[in-house]
């Protein structure tokens, strides 16, 4: 029996993807020349071509004068040495990849021949590795045990999803189901980390079924001088100038006096749908709820499932029989959408008892709206409505953003407000107000998904002080925020609410950490729309990007 192991398609060399960027390593006909590629590709092509095209002219001469063909002169002797060397080069250079490719495709053709005839037993096997081919198996498993389970998972028959439970450790359940993942699918994982992460702060919270992280650079802009304090604001991106940009933008904040900020509304929503047989029903309910004698018997139901969630008001709206109802609450320190939830629950089983013809279609019924775009959360608002502005001095703005205030206010004009009307924006009066919501978000723990509402802004920009100083100012309707549950409690994330100085619930008054935390995002927005405005009035805006965020490595 031929107890050979061969190559799983996870660690087959792949065919090679044609590139414009020489590679790296591995040398070809042109290394041996201190001459551009583009420049010696072009001499070897016209040298092939040219002592081709002589050749034949001088052997159609010699067959026309009766002179044999193998009595050779000097300069066509040396044109046939000419000949011979380009097409090498030529090959070298240009027919290598194609051959490697195609001795590839080959290759796995014919393990994709020899797997169908051998079976499934065969599929998974791993072949005795070459040093640099072990290095693709990371990470294999660490005992006779670990192996035997990993085979269970591949088979089907331990459910990848229940390892946590059955094993009761997290990272093992997290390197045994990776390493199945890898023979399952054929497909390495070298460069998804592993180790350096706690797994089971996430199980059954954050992340379902984990096979490593991802790593996101975390940078640092500031300090933020908002209502008389100083912030260092956290920010995580893989997109070059946005750190940079806010920083720009908070050192002028910083040098006209600071920003200051205001919570104009504080309360997350939830809003189920429930029809009736007859809308004249479903209209009855509404005139229910929207009766102000209502409310508190409303508000006792709602609250009594939390400490901190507080029913602030229902908005109804009709769609024939069936009716939309929009609870909205606070939720302390929390983002509350569990919370929000539980309490809506609670008032529909009262709502089912007094109207039993109630058919209860769904918890949410996207007049919410979370993590889409709604004309609902950029009017009424949702979760934390901030408002932050600025006056920006003359001197400032020439010194520090290069620009006037004349510019920025006619650019503003003309790009947030009149441009983003002529696109029909939704919320999106602003310049990138999203890149710093994003960043935010993903380094203090917040759902990167409610970016799409978070974003709502409005950037108003007009000249104060008899036209010396510009006035700035953002209002985002829709900030959803929190300083604990969620994300917020892994250690990563706990490190940088701390370095704001919001982490966990604030002691002193229910609401005060994310409501503080909703105002430094609003700030951070108000620096980043100053700094990107100020570098399209410039012209800066091409030059920073080519320069921060354009890679120029290769990768191995």
């Amino acid at each position: 029996m031929d107890v050979r192991r061969r190559p799983s398609k996870a660690l087959r060399p792949a065919p090679k993807e044609p590139s414009s960027v020489p590679e790296p390593t591995g040398a070809k006909a042109s290394d041996a020349l201190p001459l551009p590629l583009y420049f010696t590709n072009a001499l070897f092509f016209t040298l092939f071509f040219s002592v081709a095209y002589y050749l034949l002219l001088r052997w159609r001469d010699k067959i026309r004068n009766s002179v044999p063909l193998h009595v050779v002169t000097f300069s066509e002797l040396a044109a046939i040495l000419s000949l011979i060397a380009s097409f090498i080069y030529l090959l070298g250079f240009f027919g290598i990849d194609f051959v490697q490719s195609f001795i590839a495709r080959a290759s796995n053709e014919a393990w994709d021949l020899v797997d169908e005839e051998e079976g499934e037993d065969h599929r998974h096997r791993l072949m005795d590795c070459s040093p640099s081919m072990a290095d693709h198996i990371i990470p294999a498993v660490s005992s006779a045990e670990d192996e035997e389970i990993v085979d269970l998972v591949v088979k089907g028959t331990i459910p990848s999803y229940a390892l946590e439970e059955q094993l009761g450790d997290c990272k093992r359940a997290v390197r045994i189901r990776r390493e199945a993942l890898q023979r399952i699918t054929r497909r390495s994982l070298q460069g998804l980390p592993l180790d350096g992460f706690d797994y089971g702060s996430i199980l059954k919270q954050c992340c379902e079924m984990p096979v490593g992280y991802v790593q996101i650079p975390v940078g640092v802009a500031g300090p933020l001088l908002l209502d008389s304090f100083e912030y260092i604001v956290p920010m995580a991106t893989t997109e070059g100038c946005i750190v940079a940009s806010t920083n720009r933008g908070f050192k002028g904040i910083y040098a006209s006096g600071g920003a200051t900020s205001t919570i104009l509304r504080d309360g997350m929503t939830r809003a189920p749908v429930v029809r009736f047989p007859s809308a004249s029903r479903a209209c009855h309910l509404k005139f229910f709820l929207d009766n102000p004698s209502n409310f508190q018997t409303l508000a006792d139901e709602f609250n009594k499932s939390s400490n901190f969630a507080r029913l602030q008001g229902v908005q109804c709206s009709i769609a024939g029989k069936n009716l939309y109802m929009r609870f909205s609450c606070t939720t302390g320190d929390a983002m509350g959408m569990n919370m929000v939830s539980k309490g809506v629950e609670n008032v529909l089983a009262y709502l089912r008892n007094e109207y039993p013809d109630m058919d209860i279609i769904s918890i949410s019924g996207n007049f919410c709206s979370d993590k889409k775009p709604a004309a609902i959360n950029w009017i009424e608002g949702r979760g934390k409505s901030a408002v932050c502005e600025a006056v920006i001095k003359e001197e400032v703005l020439k010194k520090v953003f290069r620009t006037s205030v004349a510019t920025l206010v006619e650019l503003n004009m003309l790009k947030n407000l009149a441009g983003s009307a002529v696109a029909g924006a939704l919320g999106g009066f602003n310049a990138h107000a999203s890149n710093i919501v994003s960043a935010i978000f993903i380094a203090t723990g917040q759902d990167p998904a409610q970016n799409v509402e978070s974003s709502h802004c409005i950037t108003m920009m007009e000249a104060v002080n008899d036209g010396k100083d510009l006035h700035i100012s953002v209002t985002m309707p829709s900030i959803e925020v929190g300083t604990i549950g969620g994300g917020t409690q892994l250690a990563s994330q706990s490190a940088c609410l701390d370095l704001l100085g919001v982490k966990g619930a604030s002691k002193e008054l229910a609401g005060a950490n994310s409501r503080l935390l909703a105002k430094i995002v609003a700030g951070s927005v108000l620096a980043g729309e100053l700094s990107l405005m100020a570098a399209i009035a410039s012209g800066q805006l091409v030059q920073s990007h080519m320069k921060y965020n354009r890679s120029t490595k290769v990768g191995s």
